[in-house]
């Protein structure tokens, strides 16, 4: 099942990547529908970040009616995660408003690809790549390795970790672990299973990967990886959508994304006490307050 995913996306749909006078137009509409996620997540300036949404998809008809519905399923799931702040919240309303936001973000397109189109373009492809190579498992290590280098510095250095609620108690830790690792599986099924998967329908994996980041990273500079933490996210964003669009393996992604998460909720523990998981060699304990 694994091998067919993308493969299948691009046996049944994908149009030719030729060179057509259309082609400018569609590339255009992607980017117009990819962009309306900088509006409506980056920068924050709803309902305006739904015009390009609208645009892009109306755009797409005009030319290439599957590319329009391909598009206008990314448009649906994004202006369902537009319907809440993505600021962090723990609390037991939030965390009702996160799971069911976003999980009618991947829930709606899958059902209307399988269910009203049937056409099967979305799929998680729970077996592709396995056994992973040697490459895949070095992979794991390096993200582990500079997640713990790196995010200590970011997240208290820049005092990012204050956009993350404060967690001093064993049940807010508790919460946040769980917070942490849902988003992380979402990203993984929306932004590279759903988004990318589409995408990859239609344009060349390169340009299918720059837009999926850009509607990827947006989604996080909400969540609170501001300041400088677009130098991290876009990298690895990019380097998710490649892996998956080689591996095919959800799990592999999800394993990357989770375990990168892990020194994520670590990093936040210690920042907000100091005297919990006091392992992070690069943490700027001055910056502490």
């Amino acid at each position: 099942m694994a091998h067919t995913v993308v493969g299948h996306a691009h046996d049944t749909a994908a149009p030719s990547l030729d060179r057509t006078p259309t082609d400018g137009v569609r590339v255009t509409a992607a980017v117009l529908v990819c962009g309306a996620a900088v509006l409506l997540f980056a920068v924050d300036v709803r309902p305006w970040g739904y015009v390009p949404l609208v645009v892009g998809v109306a755009l797409a008809w005009t030319v290439d009616r599957l590319l329009a519905r391909d598009l206008a399923m990314i448009a649906l799931a994004l202006a369902i995660i537009s319907t809440i702040s993505l600021k962090a919240d723990l609390s037991n309303t939030g965390i009702a408003r996160f799971a069911t936001a976003l999980g009618l973000a991947v829930l709606v397109p899958y059902a209307l690809s399988r269910w009203v189109l049937r056409d099967r373009a979305i799929r998680f492809p729970m077996r592709g790549g396995w056994p992973w190579t040697r490459t895949q498992w070095a992979y794991i290590g390096v993200v582990v390795v500079a997640g713990y280098l790196i995010l200590p510095y970011y997240f208290i250095g820049s005092q990012v970790y204050r956009n993350w609620p404060d967690v001093t108690g064993a049940n807010e830790i508790a919460r946040l672990f769980v917070g942490v690792n849902a988003v992380g599986l979402f990203d993984e099924l929306f932004f590279i299973a759903t988004v990318f998967t589409l995408l990859l329908r239609h344009f060349p994996a390169g340009l299918a990967n720059v837009l999926q980041a850009a509607v990827f990273v947006s989604f996080l500079w909400e969540l609170g990886y501001r300041e400088w933490g677009p130098a991290l996210t876009v990298p690895f964003a990019l380097i998710q959508g490649w892996i998956f669009s080689w591996a095919r393996s959800i799990p592999y992604v999800i394993t990357v994304h989770l375990l990168f998460d892990a020194v994520v909720f670590g990093v936040l523990v210690h920042a907000y006490n100091p005297e919990l998981f006091d392992i992070f060699v690069t943490a700027p304990s001055g910056a502490r307050t």
